[in-house]
């Protein structure tokens, strides 16, 4: 048996390798994408002051701070038994809304969209921003650089800082907006409107509109099967800071709808022996192994399981693209892997749109933005992530202090899909032993469709680099290894 190594798999957050195994024909039989570094932010937590939780688990990632530390905020407002001032909440969605555009600018334009833009088989050095800017032009270039940085100055106003906020407290937020940082909020998220029209027109331009991108959407290898889930508002449209946690099936049916409190009683973790990222499944369904369908608990969290989850997006621009959306790939539920890169930019508008609305609303100035806490105990907060459903879970002693913590990521909640979609990828395209880079690039999209945060799913104690493809033969013997610098 022939084996294939990618280490280190390349435009993702975090670290990782993928290992893809051929049985004697040359063709895959088997490919898993390892996570060997420990993860163990829990024990970190332990000990710890509840009101210092939003700050140190913001620092989890880089990438996904804001998500952090706002499921961390909620989860205190949920131990302490306070209920955030109306204010506090608006404001804390408009900053949410600021991450979820820069976050979703980032993948499309740096991490995912270059496999489109410049083509999955161009060469390494061109499936980058520069090979974007060189495609579409300088000038879009200086528009995602803009824009990007519109969404982290958003956070920064509010938040305190652009990258690890410090305005979350239990019960609200730590300073109100004044009326000069709310009209430059709006300038700026007026513009990111545009800017998210702009991106679909592109998507339709560059991939919508070349046959051969979407008959590799739709195509076997880059379909999966599996239930969906997110947060939805109370008329089940996509919600990303607050509301009821929606599970569809593979009919678009809902099957599930619990709240943060009862996550334990609803989704559970398995363990494998090579990996340290565990593997959640809905316990109703319960674990059977790497398989999709009905009979297998494996979820899907993020851009294309929110909208699968849902019925519809909150605000007008949006849910027109949700529909037209669903009417060109076929229907609900759409089970194509590589989908989540047009549903992320449909979240971009959203976002925009939403933030738009919340940045007009009088009581965003308000100065009653917070509420009085009351005695510790336990609580959960529950958020969507950029790469979707983010749960903490906190056990506080009498005197305040962090006795149990538990934190599911988004990563995590899509952990057995993307091997699964690694594996159905890798036997798609690779074929009697022909391993070329452009083909080991067609895998590792499979998993960067998902936006995959491994920062937050596992962590490196001696640090590290990124991903690596290890192929091996029939014996076991390394037959090919790709590492990417």
């Amino acid at each position: 048996m022939k084996t294939v190594v990618i280490d280190p798999i390349t435009r993702l957050e975090g670290h990782g390798k993928i290992s893809i195994f051929l049985d004697d024909q040359g063709n895959v039989e088997n490919a898993y994408l390892q996570i060997p570094e420990l993860r163990g932010f829990e024990r970190f937590c332990q000990g710890r002051r509840a009101e210092d939780m939003p700050q140190i688990t913001s620092r989890i990632c880089g990438v996904c701070p804001v998500a952090h530390h706002m499921a961390s905020t909620k989860a205190l407002d949920d131990a302490f038994n306070v209920e955030p001032s109306s204010a506090a909440k608006k404001i804390r969605e408009l900053m949410y809304c600021g991450y979820i555009i820069y976050d979703h600018i980032l993948h499309f334009y740096f991490l995912g969209g270059p496999d489109f833009v410049v083509g999955p088989e161009a060469p390494p050095e061109k499936r980058n921003i520069f090979g974007v800017i060189e495609k579409a032009g300088v000038e879009v270039g200086k528009e995602v650089i803009k824009h990007r940085a519109y969404g982290q100055k958003i956070t920064a106003i509010i938040g305190g800082k652009a990258t690890h906020p410090v305005c979350g407290l239990p019960g609200g937020v730590s300073k109100p907006i004044s009326e000069e940082e709310r009209r430059e909020i709006e300038r700026m998220v007026e513009s990111c409107v545009d800017f998210a029209k702009f991106s679909l027109k592109l998507f339709d331009e560059i991939v919508l509109n070349n046959k051969s991108y979407v008959d590799m959407i739709l195509s076997d290898p880059f379909t999966l099967k599996t239930y969906n889930m997110g947060l939805v508002d109370e008329k089940n449209r996509v919600n990303f800071y607050d509301g009821m946690t929606r599970v569809t099936d593979q009919n678009g049916e809902e099957f599930l709808k619990f709240s943060g409190r009862e996550y334990g009683e609803h989704v559970a973790e398995h363990v494998e022996e090579w990996s340290y990222v565990k593997f959640p499944y809905l316990k109703k369904v319960g674990w059977k192994g790497f398989t999709d369908g009905k009979s297998s608990g494996i979820y899907r969290v993020g851009p294309l399981g929110r909208l699968n989850a849902a019925e519809g997006m909150a605000t007008p621009l949006a849910d027109k693209e949700y529909k037209r959306f669903y009417e060109t790939l076929g229907g609900k539920p759409v089970n194509s892997t590589l989908a989540f890169h047009w549903a992320r930019l449909i979240e971009l508008l959203y976002a925009s749109e939403r933030a738009l609305e919340l940045v007009k609303d009088p009581e965003i100035t308000s100065s009653k933005i917070r509420n009085p806490v009351g005695e510790p105990g336990e609580g959960v907060g529950v958020v969507e992530a950029a790469r979707g459903t983010l749960i903490h879970h906190y056990k506080l002693d009498k005197d305040g202090l962090v006795e149990k913590a538990n934190l599911i990521v988004a990563t995590t909640n899509n952990a057995g899909a993307i091997n699964m979609s690694i594996r159905d990828a890798a036997k798609g395209v690779i074929k009697k032993g022909v391993v070329s880079d452009g083909l080991l690039n067609k895998v590792e999209m499979a998993f960067r469709a998902y936006d995959p945060c491994f920062a937050c799913a596992s962590h490196t104690l001696p640090g590290g680099l990124a991903l690596k493809v290890d192929v091996y033969d029939s014996n076991r013997n390394l037959l090919k290894s790709v590492e990417r610098l």
